[in-house]
């Protein structure tokens, strides 16, 4: 059995569904004891404890757009597993889904782009900053087989759309393009701290985010185009990158 997280605390927002819960399953899995973090429960920490007993998974309710849940997310995480060692931030909302229908910037309502911005990128951001301060405050794990001694490991999960332009979502575009500037930035400041931070930059992943586009078959054929493969991934394969991303591997 993989057990290369075995014993370390991991919190997961955006646990409830899609990519967010793939992960959480896949790091209990791989040994953690992990905080399922989301706005309401589907289950996953029960599925987890079911498994792997319990106190091996707790639920949390957070909104992201919140700071002081979020600050309060981090401190039950450590009431719960004494540190905290990972966190993955997967919380996040589809492409302009406050009026449902794709536009370009000029018809797009501001409150759309806000929205998009406080979930997306200020979430993120608050998310690392209180993991940042909690990681800071603690001692170095033990050395691993490398002698390397790490005090944490942050995974923003950002998009393909981080990278590119894409037709009529300027705002998740936007967004995401700022995860992927925020990890990059982090990354550089916080390496001294032996802290890894990463980004993950998915295609078009079936997931209960992106249901709604891919219901129709020409939908569904028009985004799986866009890959090289001329199919959408599947949860599992970003959690399993996710699982090297937050591991002694990367």
């Amino acid at each position: 059995m993989d057990q290369r997280l075995q014993g370390r605390i991991a919190i997961v927002t955006g646990a409830s569904s899609g990519l967010g819960k793939a992960t959480a399953v896949r790091f209990a899995d791989s040994g953690a004891r992990v905080i399922c973090a989301d706005l309401k429960s589907a289950g996953v920490e029960t599925e987890i404890t079911s498994k792997h007993g319990d106190g091996s998974a707790t639920f949390i309710v957070c909104d992201v757009t919140d700071e002081s849940q979020i600050e309060n997310l981090v401190k039950e995480a450590v009431k719960f597993g004494g540190r905290l060692d990972i966190i993955c931030n997967y919380a996040g909302v589809a492409v302009e889904t406050a009026h449902s229908v794709p536009k370009r910037v000029h018809d797009t309502p501001t409150e759309d782009f806000d929205r998009t911005m406080a979930i997306n990128t200020r979430g993120v951001w608050l998310c690392c900053k209180y993991a940042l301060k909690q990681m800071l405050d603690q001692e170095p794990r033990a050395e691993n087989a490398r002698g390397e001694r790490t005090r944490g490991w942050l995974l923003n999960v950002a998009s393909m759309l981080g990278t590119v332009g894409f037709p009529n979502v300027p705002c998740y575009v936007a967004s995401k393009h700022a995860v992927v500037g925020m990890t990059k930035q982090m990354a550089i400041d916080y390496a001294q701290d032996r802290i890894h931070i990463n980004a993950l930059c998915p295609g078009f992943v079936k997931s209960p985010m992106i249901a709604s586009f891919i219901n129709e078959p020409d939908a569904h054929n028009l985004l799986a185009s866009r890959h090289p493969w001329n199919s959408l991934g599947r949860p599992e394969d970003i959690a399993d990158a996710a699982l090297f991303l937050c591991s002694d591997e990367s």
